[in-house]
C-alpha cells in the first residue's frame, strides 16, 4: 500500500479539469464481492496506464491477475504470464465515466491498485473522489426507489461518516459502508448531486452518523449501545415515523432427544438430525467459532432467558442461554459438552442465534412453552440515531431532508465541508 498517498496525488490531478474544486479523495479496500482470493478477472474501458512502462492493458481485453509464492502476476488468455515488479498500479488517463476498470464484471472508477495481503491473496484498493464513492454507497444503503427527501438524507449520513474517514483506508462493507463501485442509480446520484460537500455537524464537528434500519418505535442513546460519553444529538425519545418491523422467533427446547438416537445404526450420526436445522446450523457455528472445532450435532438448549431490567428506552441488556451438544472429532471420538452464558450482555447471545433473526434488544417477550421458546420483538439493529425506514415514511408524509436530519440528530446543522469553521479530526 506504498503507492497510495503516491496515488491521491495523481488522481487530484487528473480530477481537477472535471471538478470545480478540490475534492477529497477516498480509499477503499475492496473486500464485499470478493472475498479472499489468489486470482481476479480484470479488464479496462478507456485508456489506463501504469507505474511499470512494460505493462500496457489494453481496452476490452480479459486479463486475469495471480498471485504465485508472493508475487503477482497478469496474463492476457493466450499469451505467456508477465510477473508484475513492485505492485501493480492502473490509472486512468483522464478521470471520467468512460475510463472504468471491471474486476470480476463490476466496474469501477479512479485508480486501483493491487496488492498482495497476507501471502496468498490479491486485494485491490479503489481510489476516487468523495462525491462518486457516495454514487457507489447510496444505492447499496436504502432502496433507491424511496422518495428523494429520504435519499437526501441518507446520503448525507453517509457523507458525513466518509469524510470522518478521509486519510483512511476503508473497505466496502458494512464494517464501514456498503460500496458497490460504479453501480449507481439515477435517484440516489441525484441525491448525491444535490445535496454536494454537505455534511451533519454538532459543534462545528462532525457526529458520528449512526443508522439503522428500524428502532422498532423508540429511538436509543449511544452510549447504551457501546458506552462512552453520551451524545445530546442521540435522545431516547418515541418515534412516530418508524413502523416498528414486529418480530419473532421460535426454537425447540429439545433439539435431539437422545433416548431416541440408535446408536447401533452404522449412519448414526448422519442421519441424526436437529428440529430445527436453519437456527441450529447458526448455533453450531458460533461454537465453532468459539473453542469447540469440529461436527457438532444439538441437544438441547435447557437455559434460555432474559435477566435484569431493561433500559429506559426499553430495550433488554442481559439474558442467559445454556447449549447441551455433542462434538465429534478426530478418529470419530464423540464428545458431550455444554456452553453456557450466563447473566451476559445480550450482544454476545445475539450472534449465537444470528441478527438476521434476533432483531434487535427491543424485546416482548420471551416465553417457554410447550417445549418451545418464543422470543417477541419490535425494530431492526441498535436503533441508534437515523431510523432508514422511519426517514422513508417521513418522506412520504412531505418531510424535506433537513427536517428528518433534524428528527433523528437533533441539535445538529448540515454544514459544506469547505466551510473554514468547520473541524474535521482525522
Amino acid at each position: 500500500m506504498r503507492y497510495i498517498t503516491f496515488l491521491l496525488t495523481i488522481i487530484g490531478i487528473l480530477c481537477a479539469p472535471t471538478l470545480t474544486s478540490a475534492e477529497p479523495m477516498v480509499s477503499v479496500k475492496l473486500v464485499n464481492y470478493i472475498g479472499k482470493t489468489d486470482e481476479l478477472n480484470i479488464k479496462v474501458k478507456g485508456e489506463f496506464f501504469s507505474l511499470d512502462p512494460t505493462l500496457k492493458l489494453l481496452e476490452g481485453v480479459n486479463y486475469t491477475i495471480s498471485v504465485e509464492k508472493g508475487e503477482l502476476y497478469i496474463k492476457q488468455k493466450g499469451q505467456k504470464k508477465q510477473k508484475i515488479s513492485g505492485g501493480l498500479v492502473l490509472i486512468p488517463q483522464t478521470y471520467d465515466l468512460e475510463h472504468t476498470i471491471f474486476i470480476n464484471e463490476r466496474p469501477y472508477l479512479g485508480a486501483m491498485e493491487f496488492v498482495i495481503e497476507g501471502k496468498d491473496s490479491i486485494r485491490p484498493i479503489n481510489q476516487l473522489p468523495l462525491e462518486d464513492y457516495l454514487k457507489g454507497v447510496v444505492p447499496f444503503e436504502v432502496f433507491s426507489s424511496w422518495g428523494i427527501e429520504t435519499l437526501k438524507a441518507q446520503t448525507l449520513a453517509a457523507r458525513t461518516y466518509a469524510v470522518s474517514k478521509l486519510g483512511q483506508i476503508i473497505d466496502d462493507t458494512i464494517s464501514y459502508q456498503v460500496y458497490g463501485g460504479y453501480e449507481w442509480d439515477v435517484n440516489t446520484t441525484k441525491a448525491v448531486e444535490e445535496t454536494k460537500g454537505e455534511v451533519i455537524t454538532y459543534n462545528n464537528r462532525l457526529i458520528e452518523t449512526f443508522y439503522s434500519a428500524s428502532n422498532g418505535g423508540i429511538t436509543e442513546n449511544n452510549a447504551n449501545v457501546w458506552g462512552g460519553q453520551p451524545m445530546q444529538y442521540f435522545p431516547i425519545k418515541d418515534d412516530p415515523f418508524d413502523p416498528t418491523h414486529p418480530w419473532e422467533f421460535s426454537i425447540n427446547q429439545t433439539q435431539i432427544d437422545y433416548d431416541q438416537i440408535d446408536f447401533t445404526n452404522p449412519k448414526w450420526w448422519e442421519e441424526t438430525k436437529e428440529t430445527d436445522p436453519e437456527l441450529s446450523n447458526t448455533i453450531k457455528k458460533w461454537l465453532n467459532r468459539n473453542g469447540y472445532p469440529g461436527e457438532i450435532k444439538l441437544l438441547s438448549i435447557p437455559v434460555f432467558e432474559l435477566n435484569g431490567n431493561k433500559l429506559a428506552s426499553q430495550r433488554s441488556v442481559t439474558g442467559s442461554i445454556t447449549v447441551t451438544f455433542m462434538r465429534r472429532i478426530l478418529d470419530g471420538l464423540i464428545l458431550f459438552e455444554q456452553a453456557e452464558l450466563k447473566e451476559v450482555n445480550l450482544n454476545r447471545i445475539r450472534p449465537m442465534i444470528g441478527g438476521t433473526i434476533f432483531k434487535s434488544y427491543l424485546i416482548d417477550s420471551l416465553d417457554l412453552v410447550n417445549n418451545v421458546y418464543t422470543m417477541k420483538g419490535r425494530g431492526y439493529g441498535h436503533g441508534v440515531g437515523m431510523s432508514q425506514w422511519g426517514a422513508h415514511f417521513m418522506g412520504e408524509q412531505g418531510k424535506n431532508y433537513q427536517e428528518i436530519i433534524g428528527f433523528y440528530y437533533p441539535g445538529t446543522t448540515i454544514m459544506d465541508i469547505s466551510a473554514p469553521t468547520l473541524q474535521i479530526a482525522n
